[in-house]
């Protein structure tokens, strides 16, 4: 990521954009996306992610988007003004991602129970979620890892059984 400052902060990269309220379907598209991306929403029409060459170009592809459907869109190269700031800010990514990975450890305790042949579709399903996490995943919770220790216990689980049948 960005490097950091004499305060300690880093650089985050930011789009700023405003879209059309009609047709709604590109400004939906265009939330999904930032969703997935795993954005922190800092006001209306504007988001941050930790500045690499990986996020700023995700936003410039979105910048695009925006400005195709109507809209206007700017991509801006910032830094906090004080390290509390960034750490509240990350603070806040990482709630964002602990909530996922708990979802994923209650599907890995549910699928605990069910047959060899549904916990092992359950397992696949458990590692993609994990894997569309981890790409969102700028500041990892410690949920991140028992979240993958439940899953590989799953997997573990099942492939025990594969071997005793």
């Amino acid at each position: 990521m960005g490097g950091t400052d004499a305060h300690g902060t880093g650089e985050w990269v930011l789009l700023s954009y405003r879209m059309p309220r009609e047709p709604s379907s590109p400004r939906i598209a265009l939330w999904r996306k930032l969703k997935r991306l795993g954005v922190a929403q800092l006001s209306d029409g504007l988001v941050a992610l930790p500045a690499d060459a990986r996020t700023r170009e995700h936003l410039e592809w979105l910048a695009d988007e925006a400005l195709e459907a109507g809209g206007t869109a700017a991509i801006w190269i910032a830094r906090p003004a004080a390290l509390a700031q960034e750490r509240e800010l990350a603070a806040l990514m990482a709630e964002a991602r602990a909530v996922e990975y708990r979802g994923v450890l209650d599907a890995a305790a549910a699928a605990a129970e069910l047959p060899e042949v549904e916990r092992a579709a359950a397992v696949r399903r458990l590692r993609a979620e994990l894997h569309r996490i981890d790409r969102r995943d700028y500041f990892p919770p410690p949920e991140r890892d028992r979240a993958r220790r439940a899953v590989a216990d799953l997997q573990g689980q099942s492939a025990s059984e594969a071997v005793g049948s």
